[in-house]
């Protein structure tokens, strides 16, 4: 029986993940595509762009896996999703699915004025938050965006010294403490697997690791 063939709709911010989890799963016959991670800043454009491939996507791929999470469209991707019949990322944001289920709201419950960081976003704050939003041109806008947090956590994939510096450096730029998590893959790692070998199938994916420092 020849594998299915899979297909990854993701958002741009997960391309270094994906592509090191398929690597090191080593996961076949899969191919991956990525829609502007700056769509997180316009959630009303997303689902237009998703449609757009899924309607040829369906009849080229045995299976899709959506690599969003809702992202902040009110519930369109999960009617997406339930219009073409295929799965989505858990959770409702990126930095929910790289934490095992129920993490999230802990942290949320701790602080709800957190600004959370991926690898990605700590790597690319400035171009995808302050110019993206205009704070460099305008900077009176920092307290209407900024005002009500009161931490930073980063949710770190790598744990690697460029990542904790980079999200060091947002931190100071927001003029906020600093919590970071090492995450690895989360349940991105997981539903991933799963999309391409089915759920039946997954048995030796390592338990994630949730170690912090302060």
């Amino acid at each position: 029986m020849s594998e299915q063939s899979v297909l990854i709709l993701a958002c741009g911010a997960l391309a270094r993940e994906i592509k090191s989890l398929l690597r090191v799963n080593g996961l076949k016959n899969v191919e991956v595509e990525y829609l502007p991670a700056s769509l997180h800043n316009r959630p009303e454009r997303i689902c237009g762009q998703i449609r757009a491939r899924l309607e040829r996507a369906l009849s080229e791929f045995d299976r899709v896996l959506l690599g969003y999470a809702d992202c902040g469209t009110g519930g369109e991707i999960d009617r997406l999703c339930s219009e073409f019949q295929i799965e989505r990322l858990p959770g409702s944001h990126c930095y929910e699915f790289y934490l095992e289920a129920g993490r999230f709201d802990q942290l949320h419950e701790e602080e709800p004025g957190t600004f959370y960081l991926t690898d990605y976003l700590a790597k690319h704050f400035d171009r995808l938050i302050f110019k993206t939003l205009g704070i460099d041109e305008h900077p009176e806008l920092f307290g209407l965006y900024f005002d009500n947090y009161r931490r930073v956590v980063h949710l770190t994939q790598e744990n690697a010294a460029e990542c904790h510096e980079a999200a060091a450096a947002a931190a100071g730029r927001l003029g906020l403490p600093l919590r970071t998590i090492f995450t690895g893959w989360g349940r991105l790692e997981t539903s991933v697997f799963e999309a391409v070998h089915g759920k039946d199938e997954r048995n030796s994916l390592p338990t994630v690791p949730v170690t912090i420092s302060q």
